[in-house]
């Protein structure tokens, strides 16, 4: 309930009003909402600007920065248009001219900017104090007939200038340059077009105005970026996007094989997706090739100067030059997707998710109108020129009594109109003017120019008269600006190319490495490192002070290592991207995240299809598979869950029928390994049962029953015990005592 009472003890004497917070907040939120939603994130369909936009250009043509003439100091055009129409901060509308200017952002610039406007590279503009602008000849085509009453104006922020409500357009801006922004609940993402292809289909919708978007879509094949690029997201997607105005587009740099002579090549790249800036897409590159993720990738260099040129070395001449750019394009930004949202205010008032054909038809809709209105305000003109001109021929005809009357009335006006029956418009116009002009009175020139006039007024009042004559002069208009600004002009051709992405299969990593034998050596403090060749594995190796050596094995640099971390979780490494073996190696810690907190509790190399046994201290434990266990990210895959002071404590391959488990109490389990479940995460089940809080698992085996369990003894001889009726039992069961001779570290080692 709203309550409203007196309140003298305020200065102002005004009324205090009690109302809920949940109505309260939800209408002054409603408000600021829809003041976002129309004032400043949403474009308007019919000139595809946003008021800050528009508000730029029109302070722009009232200081005559015409695209022929001179340039003025960016600070001048934005404190004009702070202190005249967009009171905010002088950095934010600096902002939006200076995109308005950058040819990489936007493909038909409206600001011819002079000095530095930012680059490609992501640099930001320099201040407003050192740079200058002026209009282009597009933004002047946008701004056609404002003097015409070709649209409404409103009153400035303060009441003291008016200003456009919306801009007359000769084409459909909006499409042709694109817009972006966020508002309260709803966001807008629309791609540049090509103008040329936008006036085709805009001429199309006239002439067939149940065109079939399919159709439309063959006219505007899908967007022309700035940047180039080619377009490679499939036809079918396209004119899904077009016809319900949401989608997404697959765009890609567009690159060429360059031949160095005897067999060498190079890639070079000469075009980047839209909004990819150039310096972070180098950097990523960089990166993916010190960290050794596209092996066959040796080097990038950036030798751009006014265009891209970005240089790509192959690590060898063998390399599949297809191969290499379909890994790239799937792991940097040289291949992206533009996801479109054609969310738009259609009168300037209605926000509405728009289709290609609602786009065009909300133009072509405005254009009509400001024709409309345009021919009203010339036939107004053209009247009034009438009404001068025939008193012209008046005064022509009686010139010496006109001289008269001026030279001897006290009231010529009035006497003027008395006598030859003049209106007011006329008799002032006589009156005005300059005694030169007099002598410069012929009938005939006068009677010609009404001639004129009036076969110019009866041909637009035809015009006022007649649809179609209206849609076949916008036609002729936008025939007229497909010639100024289409294809065949500096920027009319199309940039973007469409074309199918090829079809190249996906190529395992391990594909693109030279299979080189290495020795992997990893220290118990987790210093990993890979030594050429396959050496003896009882060679000397060095440590720092206070380690020492924990697992050592041959591999490959195509195999992928597994460590696992007393946390649960299994990391995945590459034999390529290894440390080299001069020195002691880099700390694993380095290349996985695993937490200083935690220990390694095995490395080995992985094996497709093969099974695994994992084991926590609490006696806990499953099979998986390796397969499952491979990790994507430096964070790892968590597989075996520990909480607590539990840790993960055993993982061994299955290579027999039946498991044996022995705990720090020294008691032998086995049993069948077909009683543990195949998990891909979890806690996992009883292996085996501890009498006391402190029993924890000491180690496990896996072995074929048949052959027997075997184990290290204390002078490295393998034992070996076939007859295990004593020690076999249930799974979670206690076990017996460990055989004579069984190690006193209760580990099998073997």
């Amino acid at each position: 309930m709203v309550k409203e009472t007196d309140n003298p003890d305020m200065d102002d004497g005004g009324i205090v009003t009690s109302e809920p917070l949940k109505s309260a907040l939800g209408e002054r939120y409603l408000t600021y909402a829809l003041s976002t939603i129309m004032n400043r994130a949403l474009p308007d369909a019919r000139d595809g600007l946003k008021p800050v936009h528009r508000r730029i250009l029109y302070a722009m043509r009232e200081l005559k920065l015409d695209h022929k003439g001179r340039y003025r100091k960016s600070s001048k055009i934005t404190g004009d248009v702070m202190g005249n129409y967009h009171p905010h901060g002088d950095a934010a509308i600096y902002d939006a001219m200076a995109r308005l200017a950058q040819d990489f952002n936007v493909r038909y610039p409206l600001v011819d900017g002079q000095g530095n406007f930012g680059n490609i590279d992501g640099d930001n503009p320099a201040a407003a104090r050192y740079t200058e602008a002026r209009m282009t000849a597009v933004a002047e085509s946008l701004m056609e007939g404002l003097n015409e009453d070709a649209v409404d104006f409103k009153d400035n922020y303060d009441g003291t200038l008016q200003e456009p409500v919306v801009m007359p357009a000769r084409f459909p801006h909006l499409l042709a340059n694109g817009s972006s922004g966020i508002a309260v609940g709803m966001a807008t993402n629309i791609p540049p077009h090509n103008i040329g292809e936008l006036c085709d289909a805009a001429i199309h919708l006239i002439r067939t105005p149940n065109a079939r978007d399919e159709t439309l879509a063959e006219l505007v094949p899908g967007p022309d970026f700035p940047t180039g690029g080619v377009l490679v997201e499939p036809r079918e997607n396209i004119l899904k996007a077009y016809s319900t105005g949401k989608g997404s587009f697959r765009l890609r740099a567009r690159w060429e094989v360059e031949e160095l002579g005897r067999g060498q090549w190079q890639i070079v790249v000469t075009e980047i997706p839209y909004q990819v800036q150039k310096s972070k897409l180098i950097e990523k590159i960089a990166e993916i090739i010190n960290a050794k993720k596209i092996p066959i990738l040796a080097d990038v260099r950036d030798e751009s100067a006014e265009d891209i040129r970005l240089v790509l070395e192959p690590r060898a001449k063998t390399v599949d030059a297809q191969v290499l750019m379909e890994t790239l394009f799937r792991q940097t930004d040289l291949e992206t997707r533009f996801s479109l949202n054609m969310n738009v205010l259609i009168d300037g008032l209605t926000p509405q998710v728009a289709s290609l054909k609602e786009m065009l038809r909300a133009f072509i809709d405005h254009a009509r109108e400001v024709l409309g209105r345009r021919t009203k305000f010339r036939l107004g003109k053209i009247a009034t020129r009438l009404e001068v001109l025939e008193g012209y021929i008046i005064a022509f005809l009686n010139l010496d009594r006109v001289i008269e009357i001026i030279r001897y009335e006290d009231d010529p006006k009035a006497m003027l109109m008395a006598e030859f029956e003049l209106s007011d418009a006329q008799a002032e116009a006589i009156l005005n003017m300059r005694l030169r002009s007099l002598r410069k009175l012929e009938e005939m020139e006068l009677r010609r120019e009404r001639d004129e006039l009036q076969a110019e007024q009866a041909e637009l009042k035809t015009l006022l008269g007649d649809v179609m004559l209206q849609w076949a002069r916008i036609i002729e208009q936008l025939r007229e600006t497909k010639k100024t600004f289409g294809k065949g002009t500096e920027n009319g051709a199309r940039r973007t190319e469409l074309a199918d992405a090829p079809d190249v299969e996906e190529v395992p990593i391990e594909a693109m490495i030279e299979k080189e034998p290495i020795t992997v050596v990893c220290s118990k403090m987790g210093w990993i490192r890979a030594l050429k060749g396959h050496i003896a594995l009882d060679s000397d190796m060095k440590f720092k002070d206070g380690d020492e050596g924990r697992f050592i094995f041959h591999a490959h640099t195509t195999d992928k290592l597994l460590l696992l971390g007393d946390n649960g979780r299994f990391y995945t490494l590459g034999g390529v991207a290894l440390p080299g073996g001069r020195g002691m190696g880099e700390p694993v810690r380095l290349m996985v995240d695993l937490p200083n907190e935690a220990s390694i509790v095995d490395l080995f190399i992985h094996t497709a299809g093969r099974e695994l046994i994992v084991g926590s201290s609490a006696g806990d434990g499953f099979v998986v598979t390796e397969d499952d266990v491979i990790a994507q990210t430096r964070s790892g895959k968590q597989v075996l869950n520990v909480r607590g002071d539990v840790r993960a404590r055993v993982c061994e391959p299955v290579v027999g029928d039946h498991v044996a488990c022995v705990g720090i109490n020294r008691k032998v389990l086995v049993f069948p390994v077909a009683e543990l479940p195949r998990l891909g995460r979890g806690k996992g089940v009883r292996l085996q049962k501890y009498a006391d809080k402190d029993g924890e698992l000491s180690d496990l085996k896996s072995f074929d029953l048949k052959s027997g369990l075997q184990w290290l003894d204390t002078g490295g001889r393998t034992r070996t015990v076939t007859e295990l009726d004593e020690w076999q039992g249930k799974r979670a069961s206690a076990g017996r005592m460990a055989p004579r001779g069984f190690p006193r570290d209760n580990k099998f080692n073997a």
